[in-house]
C-alpha cells in the first residue's frame, strides 16, 4: 500500500505551494511532484535544504547549477554523482564532495582525477579511491602514504615504483601490526 504523502503527492503534483509544502517535510517526495516542479529552482532548493538526497529526482537542467549540486553536497556528499558532466569536472563541487566522501573521485572528470588537491582529500578518508587517480598520482609518494595509512587495500593500486618503495612498505608493516595488536585485544 502506497503511504499516504505519496498518494497526495501524485494527486497535486503541479500544485507549488503543496508542493513546496511537502518537500519541506520530506525532500524525497520531489520524486511524485511533476517535471516542471521538479525544474523549479525554489522547490528543489527547499527538498534539498531537508534532504540532499532529493537531487536525485531534480531536473537535469537543475542538476547543471553548481549552487544546486553545492547545497545537495552539503546535506549529502555522495550526491555529486547526479552532477551534470560539467559540473563533475568543476573543482570546487568535486573537492565539496571528496572532503567528505572520497568515493566521488570515481564520477570526477579525468582532469580532475590527475590533481593533487582532489586526489589528495579523497584518499585522505577513502584511501582504496587512489585506484581511480590519474596514474601521475599513483605515482606520489605523499599521495601513495596518505592512501596507504588510510586503507592498506590501497597500496594494490599504487605504481609500482611505490609498490617497492621501502618506505611504503614500512607502512603496510606497521598497519599490518597494528591489526594485529588489535585483533589479539592488546592495546598501546
Amino acid at each position: 500500500m502506497e503511504a499516504i504523502e505519496v498518494t497526495e503527492m501524485k494527486k497535486n503534483s503541479n500544485n507549488k505551494e503543496f508542493v513546496l509544502e511537502q518537500v519541506a517535510k520530506q525532500g524525497k517526495l520531489l520524486e511524485f511532484a511533476s517535471a516542471e516542479l521538479q525544474d523549479d529552482e525554489d522547490i528543489v532548493k527547499k527538498a534539498l535544504e531537508q534532504d540532499g538526497e532529493a537531487l536525485e529526482f531534480a531536473s537535469d537542467r537543475l542538476k547543471d547549477n553548481k549552487q544546486i549540486i553545492l547545497l545537495a553536497i552539503k546535506g549529502a556528499p555522495w550526491t555529486a554523482c547526479y552532477a551534470s558532466n560539467r559540473l563533475k569536472a568543476d573543482k570546487e563541487v568535486i573537492l565539496a564532495s571528496v572532503k567528505t566522501y572520497g568515493q566521488t573521485l570515481y564520477y570526477a572528470s579525468e582532469e580532475l582525477r590527475d590533481d593533487e588537491e582532489v586526489v589528495r582529500n579523497a584518499v585522505a578518508n577513502k584511501g582504496i579511491i587512489v585506484k581511480y587517480a590519474s596514474f601521475r598520482l599513483r605515482d606520489d609518494k605523499e599521495i601513495a602514504e596518505l592512501a596507504v595509512k588510510q586503507d592498506k587495500v590501497a597500496f594494490h593500486y599504487l605504481s609500482e615504483r611505490l609498490k617497492n618503495d621501502e618506505d611504503i612498505k614500512a607502512l603496510l608493516r606497521i598497519e599490518e601490526k597494528r591489526f594485529y595488536i588489535y585483533d589479539k585485544g592488546i592495546y598501546y
